[in-house]
C-alpha cells in the first residue's frame, strides 16, 4: 500500500471520525454499529487504488451506503429500537436543555434528522446533501426547514402542526390566522 493512500485516509479518519460517527446515529445505528460501519468504511478506502477526487464526500457517501446496507437485517433491528430509547448517551456535564435538544432531535422523522445533521455538523450546503442523498437541493432545504421548526417548537414545550386549521363558518371555510384582506385591520 502506498504511503500517501494511508496518509490522506489517516488525515480524513482524524478529520470526519466523531462527525461520521453521528451520522450513523443519526441513521438509526447504535453507537457500537456506527463504529463498525466507520471501520468498514475506512478499510474500503484503504484498498482503493487511488485517491477519490472528493475524499470528504466519497467517505461520507461509502459511509451512508454502508450505515443503510448495515440496518436492513432483522436482528439488528430488533437491537436498534432497543437502542433507540438512548439515541445519545448521557454525559456528567450535560445540562436539561442539551437533553432536551437531543431527545426533540432525536424524534425527528430520519430524514429530516438526516439532513439536519449533514448540514450543521458536517457543513454540507444542500446541494452536496441533495447529491448525497439523491434529492433535489431543494428538497433537501425543505427537510431542513421543517426539522428546525419541529426542533424549535419542541424546545418551547409547543407541538408542530405543519398544517393550518380550519374552521367551518356556515357554508364558507376560514382559514384561522390568514392574514386579513389588504385595506382591513
Amino acid at each position: 500500500m502506498d504511503e500517501n493512500q494511508t496518509s490522506w485516509c489517516e488525515l480524513l479518519y482524524k478529520a470526519k471520525s466523531a462527525q461520521l460517527i453521528l451520522y450513523g446515529r443519526a441513521l438509526g445505528l447504535s453507537h457500537g454499529e456506527a463504529e463498525d460501519v466507520l471501520q468498514e468504511t475506512f478499510i474500503a478506502l484503504l484498498k482503493l487504488e487511488q485517491r477519490p477526487a472528493q475524499p470528504e464526500h466519497y467517505c461520507v457517501r461509502t459511509f451512508r451506503n454502508r450505515a443503510l446496507n448495515y440496518r436492513r437485517s432483522l436482528w439488528r433491528r430488533l437491537s436498534r429500537e432497543w437502542e433507540s430509547l438512548r439515541w445519545f448517551e448521557r454525559t456528567p456535564g450535560e445540562t436539561s436543555t442539551e437533553r432536551q435538544a437531543m431527545k426533540a432531535l432525536a424524534a425527528l422523522p430520519c430524514e429530516q434528522r438526516e439532513v439536519i445533521v449533514l448540514k450543521i455538523w458536517h457543513e454540507y450546503t444542500f446541494e452536496e446533501i441533495g447529491t448525497l442523498l439523491a434529492v433535489s437541493p431543494n428538497t433537501a432545504a425543505g427537510r431542513y426547514r421543517y426539522g428546525l421548526q419541529k426542533l424549535r417548537a419542541s424546545l418551547k414545550g409547543e407541538t408542530y402542526e405543519q398544517t393550518e386549521r380550519i374552521e367551518r363558518t356556515g357554508n364558507a371555510i376560514a382559514f384561522l390566522g390568514a392574514t386579513p384582506p389588504f385595506g382591513e385591520t
